[in-house]
Parts: C-alpha cells; structure tokens; sequence
C-alpha cells in the first residue's frame, strides 16, 4: 500500500460494528478496500491515527513549503455521499442493475455489495469547465429503471444513467456531484482523468 493513496474512514454502520474501520487504496490505480473492526474501540482509534500520522509525515516530505494547517485537511476524508442507485451500460438498453456507491471525490465507485474489496467499475467526475454537468432525470427514450427519480452524468465521452429510490436520495446525489463539478480541477487531477480515458 502506498501511503501516498492511503485513506482512512470511520464505518459502523456499513460494516456492522461500532468500531469499524474502511482503509482504501489504490492498487493498478483502482480502488481497493479493506474493512477491519476490532473490539476495543481504542484499537481501531490508535490505527486510524496512525494512518494519519503516517500521511502527515509523507506530506511533510511531499510538500515541504506547506504548512501544517494546509496538510491536516489532507490526511484522511468521509466519502461526499454513499448508498444505493441503480445503473445501466454504456450502450443504455441494457436493463438497469441495483449498485452501492461511493463518492470518493472525484472518483464515482460502484459495487455489487457495499463490503466488496474492488469496484466494479468507477467513474471519474470532472468540472463544468471540461465539460462534465449533472442532469436531473433520464433521456426520454430510457427503460428498464425500476426507481423514477433519474440522473445524468454528462462526461465529455459518454453519458451515465442513475436512478434513485426517493426523491430525497436524488437530490443529495446530485448536490453531491454539483459539489464536485463546480470545482476547477487541479493538476494532478488530469493525470487521473487520462488514466480512466485509457482504462481498457
């Protein structure tokens, strides 16, 4: 695990445990989770801080002008918005299927289970000055959506499809890819963006 990419979340409820833990990283630039709990509340607090007490000192080196304040925003983040939606394929006549996921900045995460090690697939979600926007609903021509509260991503490639339970659940998905979109994007936030273009 490269401690550059490492991350640390607090997640009773999805894992089942009041002191459960979700540590994530990048593995062949994909993500890649590990879910652990341990009894003893204070165990799974001394690892988590030691996660980010490990990331602090990588920043430090990594960017040696910064200061503190700067860096401590850096050394762990929640994800900007987990649960269920449904999605269908690229070609959008495949049926829709039931999916969790995972806002993780940028990255748009989808599983079979919300406990799976690897994503089934991930999106990457840009700003409106690269032509990325959020759209409430569905095309008029789409079918096979069980849930009527849709959204469309528009990607400078294609366009993804998503259906939401309630409406309540569409509004906070699309609050949550609004966030993203508004921000300019950064350097190093291109050179992901390329990779998923090249992803096979």
């Amino acid at each position: 695990m490269k401690i550059e990419h490492l991350n640390a979340t607090f997640q009773p409820s999805k894992i089942g445990n009041p002191h459960g833990l979700q540590i994530t990283y990048l593995k062949d630039n994909s993500t890649r989770n590990i879910f652990v709990y341990h009894e003893d509340g204070k165990e799974t607090v001394d690892w988590f801080n030691a996660i980010r007490a490990a990331r602090f000192h990588y920043l430090q080196v990594a960017f040696p002008g910064a200061s503190d304040v700067d860096l401590v925003p850096k050394l762990s983040r929640n994800y900007l918005k987990e649960g269920y939606m449904e999605k269908t394929g690229p070609k959008q006549t495949e049926g829709f299927k039931k999916r969790w996921f995972t806002m993780d900045d940028r990255r748009l995460m989808y599983f079979k289970d919300p406990l799976d090690a690897f994503a089934r697939g991930e999106v990457f979600i840009g700003s409106k000055e690269n032509s990325y926007k959020v759209l409430e609903g569905l095309p008029p021509s789409t079918q096979g959506n069980h849930w009527q509260y849709g959204i469309t991503i528009v990607t400078p490639d294609r366009k993804f499809l998503f259906a939401c339970e309630t409406e309540s659940d569409q509004l906070e998905w699309i609050t949550a890819f609004q966030k993203v979109i508004s921000r300019p994007m950064l350097p190093q936030e291109y050179a992901v963006e390329a990779h998923f273009k090249h992803k096979p």
